[in-house]
């Protein structure tokens, strides 16, 4: 029989152990989409598929977009954490005031562009002068061709159709350098050619933004997220897509096996996201450049787009949450 005096030291005893560390729950974090789940979004949907976001201690939700999906005031206002924009029309919206930051790159150049159709007598840029686009009259890309090419054509508003585009021969349309030239080609249509906006000088990055608010508070959580993030995008491009390929047939029943290996092939052969300077290689995934920014900054405020002096490149973008 064990004595009360004994009982009392083996309590103590126990009671001094220290217990075991409650498990850390996994950090929540939604991330709101530009457009519909394809490739162009392929390294969020492996690092969700192949567990390279649980293994940072996050669980994250990704939720399409496209054409109302409103990335910005959804970011802006903590609805979603991070948003995926392009940098052109995010630089326009921190003018005015929206208190978000880019923060990382999706793509080292933004993918859209102008589709011309493969028998077309447009060649060159200069070839547009007296021509019809079909595109987003807000695009600032086509202010930026009007003042360097000295140029003046008209602008139908387009509606995410390539039906216009394939029922003219000399139609020239906004398009997706890594989506709409598959869907032309699928219709009947001969691959179409593209004029591109790196081509032009206008180099835009497709980025990924959150609240001033939300890195300030968050900042581990957001370093976590950009390791994860980084590594699901040299995963899919250099490993096998189909994880990623399954999650994104789920959350998009339109996509289709052969659209998603072309589109992340013409990601690959364009090094989209690698980048397409000299220096461009995989550790230039996810990686801003503040002097391209600055360059971006000035061309806006040469077009009238943005105030002189109200943006730099400081209060665009940072890159203190990408991996040192």
């Amino acid at each position: 029989m064990i004595s009360h005096a004994r009982l009392l030291f083996l309590l103590s005893f126990f009671c001094a152990l220290p217990l075991p560390a409650a498990e850390k729950k996994p950090f929540k974090l939604i991330v709101q989409l530009d457009w519909v789940a394809e490739p162009e979004h392929g390294g969020f949907y492996q690092a969700q598929a192949r567990g390279f976001f649980a293994a940072e201690g996050l669980d994250v939700t990704l939720i399409p977009g496209g054409p109302g999906a409103f990335v910005m005031p959804s970011v802006a206002t903590g609805k979603a954490h991070i948003g995926q924009a392009d940098s052109t029309n995010t630089l326009l919206q921190q003018a005015e005031g929206l208190p978000v930051v880019q923060f990382a790159a999706v793509f080292q150049d933004d993918p859209s562009g102008i589709l011309v159709h493969a028998d077309s007598a447009v060649r060159r840029f200069e070839d547009l002068q007296g021509r019809t686009i079909i595109a987003r009259p807000e695009w600032a890309f086509l202010k930026f061709l009007q003042k360097k090419y000295h140029l003046q054509f008209d602008i139908v508003p387009q509606n995410f159709s390539v039906a216009a585009f394939l029922g003219n021969k000399e139609a020239l349309q906004q398009g997706y350098f890594i989506a709409e030239p598959f869907h032309i080609t699928k219709a009947g249509g001969k691959p179409p050619r593209f004029l591109s906006t790196w081509d032009a000088g206008f180099r835009a990055y497709a980025v990924l933004v959150t609240g001033r608010r939300f890195a300030r508070e968050h900042p581990e959580e957001l370093r976590a997220f950009t390791r994860a993030y980084i590594r699901g995008w040299r995963d899919y491009l250099e490993g096998d897509p189909a994880a990623a390929h399954a999650a994104m047939k789920q959350a998009n029943a339109n996509n289709t096996d052969e659209f998603m290996m072309f589109s992340r092939q013409m990601i690959i052969d364009e090094k989209l996201v690698t980048g397409r300077d000299r220096d461009g290689d995989a550790q230039n995934i996810g990686r801003l450049n503040p002097a391209r920014f600055t360059t971006q900054i000035a061309q806006m405020e040469e077009l009238g787009l943005l105030p002189k002096g109200k943006m730099t490149e400081a209060k665009a973008m940072t890159t203190e949450f990408l991996p040192r």
